[in-house]
């Protein structure tokens, strides 16, 4: 009997034991849970006067920023057509106490001079913050912004004029902060970014300060979850056929360019994509004839093409080029057929080219640039997941310059369409991010 109670006794003290030690366990969990949720002391320089004076200006005047933000939106930036939206830009930035200029391809560059750049130029002393002007709609669209329960609505709302706030919240809150660098900060807001622009604009921002660049911060549309450190290549391409061209009724038969060019993009179209690496296409524009009752001696179409990988970039173009060549042979053969092909001056002739092309690249992991971001989010009490895409990033990543490309704050979508959409909730944590990233590069001097 001893025995048996002493052996009932001692299961239940292991027992016991395995629960405390389950709840010491669980405990534990949860006091590093509530932790991570809490926000961080953060950087140092963060508990500054200037910097906190900065920080508290961005979480006082959203309004103010979403009232600049409509300003902007409601100036038009079609592609290649930048200059009247650059010229706002400047004059707001100049009011927030920058010297700005415009260079040879239309970006507005203003220089806030560190303390490393005050004494003299070294290698690796600026940084470049930079959002961009342009949108992807044509001249003439309406550009009006909407209130609809609580969400502002306008084509380009989000992307890029939620960006270029951002920027303009940035060098304000910088100004009343009286906050000053080491790094010398480059705030500029560029052109090109979209549609055939090739990101001409950032490709000369780097061109000017490629000896001189520590790291590149582009800010690109809405929210403060996400972080670009991972460029995604795409080459945009034109074909041109060209014809001889004629009546719809008395030359029926001859070659017809429309009818070529539909012929390979049919083909092209059921050319299969990898899921990994991710692939994609879209025939965008397609252009072409004079009236409904005319055969057309002119035809073209715009594809963009987009691949996590460049031998994947390669095999597409290949078949495009060989789905459009195609096209043609049928179209010349149908109008053999048809008896209407008589001499030289009644083919088609195709042209593919490359009308653009973005290289790709990726940040390393253990990058300060990637640290300084999540050393901003511990601060602010999130998490922000790492993303692959195409922006201005890539200029600076694929020369192996530090890059990422970040959100103004806020929540956006439709990009790209008419109903694009901008909320301000949220917007202050996106700013306040882009400050403290900024600012744990550049270095802070007190």
């Amino acid at each position: 009997m001893m025995g048996g109670r002493y052996r009932s006794q001692k299961v239940r003290f292991k027992t016991v034991t395995l629960l405390l030690a389950w709840l010491f366990a669980f405990m534990t969990s949860l006091t590093a849970q509530a932790a991570t949720a809490m926000p961080s002391p953060g950087p140092q320089f963060a508990q500054g006067p200037r910097v906190a004076r900065a920080i508290t200006w961005l979480e006082r005047n959203t309004d103010w920023v979403t009232e600049q933000h409509i300003r902007m939106t409601e100036t038009p930036a079609p592609p290649f057509e930048e200059a009247r939206r650059g010229v706002l830009l400047k004059k707001m930035l100049e009011e927030a106490g920058l010297r700005c200029r415009p260079d040879e391809v239309g970006n507005i560059v203003c220089e806030r001079a560190g303390a490393r750049g005050r004494r003299e130029a070294k290698d690796r002393d600026v940084v470049l913050i930079s959002a961009h002007l342009d949108t992807v709609f044509p001249p003439g669209t309406d550009v009006h912004v909407r209130k609809e329960r609580g969400r502002l609505l306008a084509p380009g709302i989000s992307d890029n004029c939620s960006g270029l706030a951002a920027l303009l919240a940035v060098a304000r809150a910088l100004h009343e902060g009286k906050v000053r660098t080491h790094a010398t900060i480059v705030l500029a807001a560029n052109v090109g970014e979209e549609g055939e622009g090739n990101l001409r604009g950032m490709r000369k921002l780097v061109e000017t300060y490629r000896g001189r660049l520590r790291a590149v911060i582009a800010i690109d549309g809405a929210s403060s979850d996400h972080v670009t450190t991972m460029a995604l290549a795409s080459r945009r391409m034109e074909a041109v056929v060209e014809g001889p061209g004629g009546h719809s009724w008395s030359d029926f038969g001859l070659p017809n360019p429309i009818h070529a060019l539909s012929r390979g993009v049919a083909r092209f179209v059921k050319v299969k994509v990898p899921e990994s690496p991710r692939t994609s296409f879209n025939v965008g524009l397609i252009d072409g004839g004079t009236s409904v009752n005319s055969i057309p001696h002119h035809a073209s179409i715009k594809v963009d093409l987009r691949s996590e990988s460049d031998p994947e970039l390669d095999r597409l173009e290949n078949a495009l080029r060989e789905s459009l060549q195609t096209g043609i042979e049928e179209e010349m053969v149908a109008a053999r057929e048809r008896g209407a092909v008589h001499n030289s001056a009644e083919i088609l002739k195709l042209k593919v080219s490359v009308i653009g092309a973005r290289p790709g690249g990726q940040l390393p992991a253990d990058s300060f640039l990637l640290e300084a971001v999540r050393s901003a989010d511990r601060h602010l009490g999130q998490r922000s997941r790492l993303e692959r895409s195409s922006t201005d990033a890539n200029i600076p990543l694929s020369l192996g310059i530090p890059a990422i490309a970040l959100g103004g704050g806020g929540r956006g979508g439709g990009a790209h369409s008419l109903n694009e959409w901008f909320e301000p909730v949220g917007r202050e944590v996106g700013l306040k991010r882009l400050l403290l990233t900024l600012l744990a590069v550049a270095g802070v001097e007190e």
